[in-house]
């Protein structure tokens, strides 16, 4: 256990990983699998981070903002009727919309404690800082783990509100979004809730410009994983070689970011001893995004033994906050 400040505490659950092997290990089996993909979290470096907050900023991308009018206009009415003691969020914000549910436990008096669960100790100490800033008042408890696995291990302190905000659910596929909401409803004891946000489906045209916006900073937060590949693995990644795409799959009911080769290219990986060679438009999966109705949700939440107690969505419909009850 780490201290960050007199009421903040990092305590990881699960031994340090070795990202540069799990990058190796994705590399490795994304780019050599058909179709070919990468998870999502290799965008996140440092520029990646800063791309995507530019990229919640855009005219765009209505979802940060649809999001954030909710939890102004429910976090009040929620936390009166949750009288959550403590936030657990998964994942570590310290963004606005994080603030919101904090500020209203504050207002109603309910409980003072903050215990994000994120993989990454820097992110959580960075969420620390942040919040010790605005809230001296706040008590922090980090715990640095995986969602699914280590969620059940963080200590219970009363009535609890579980946040999974921003629509993140939606870069799992399903078995994985059942595995995790399985782990949620584990954690769950008797009064206490969870607040899931998730992306609604709606018009085509209005995703497809959220994920390929005209000023082209999500298509340079694409091509930025390849960057990391470069960089992180010192291979060689002709990374202006591939155009972004974005495209809305029915079916599944989710956005699929793609990078495309303009040209054939080989990609090399000497301390890997790989090379991948992309034919001219073959294309690697970087994301998914599902979109949801009321009904998948809720059938999602019951199939792990969770109860949908409200509903709230913005005044155009496009994005919902959920909260459950075990069942």
């Amino acid at each position: 256990m780490s201290t960050v400040r007199i009421l903040a505490s990092i305590t990881r659950l699960a031994p340090p990983a070795d990202w540069h092997q799990q990058l190796a290990a994705d590399v490795a089996a994304g780019l050599t699998a058909t179709p070919r993909w990468l998870p999502p979290k290799w965008f996140y470096d440092a520029r990646g981070s800063e791309l995507f907050e530019q990229i919640t900023r855009l005219p765009e991308y209505y979802l940060t903002r649809a999001e954030t009018e909710i939890l102004s206009a429910v976090a009040d009415p929620l936390v009166e009727l949750v009288r959550p003691e403590e936030l657990v969020e998964l994942g570590s914000g310290s963004s606005r919309k994080t603030r919101l549910l904090l500020e209203a436990m504050h207002r109603h008096d309910t409980g003072l404690r903050y215990a994000p669960l994120d993989i990454s100790e820097d992110a959580l100490a960075g969420a620390a800082a942040a919040l010790w800033q605005s809230y001296p008042w706040l008590g922090f408890d980090g715990y640095a783990g995986d969602f699914t696995a280590d969620l059940p291990h963080v200590p219970h302190h009363g009535r609890r509100l579980i946040a999974f905000l921003g629509s993140t659910i939606g870069n799992y596929l399903p078995a994985e979004r059942a595995a995790l909401l399985a782990s949620v409803a584990a954690a769950l004891g008797p009064g206490d809730r969870f607040l899931l946000g998730a992306d609604l489906v709606k018009d085509p045209a209005v995703l497809q410009a959220a994920y390929d916006d005209a000023a082209g900073v999500t298509a340079e937060f694409n091509r930025n994983v390849l960057r990391v590949l470069a960089r992180e693995l010192r291979s060689e990644v002709p990374v202006e070689a591939f155009e972004h795409v974005a495209l809305y799959d029915e079916r599944n009911a989710w956005i699929e970011m793609r990078l495309r080769a303009a040209e054939a290219v080989m990609l090399r990986f000497p301390t890997l001893e790989l090379e991948v060679p992309f034919a001219a438009g073959e294309e690697l999966r970087t994301e998914i995004s599902c979109k949801f109705t009321r009904p998948v949700v809720e059938a999602e939440l019951a199939a792990a033994g969770l109860r949908l107690e409200r509903w709230d969505t913005d005044d155009r419909g496009r994005f919902a906050l959920a909260l459950a009850t075990p069942a």
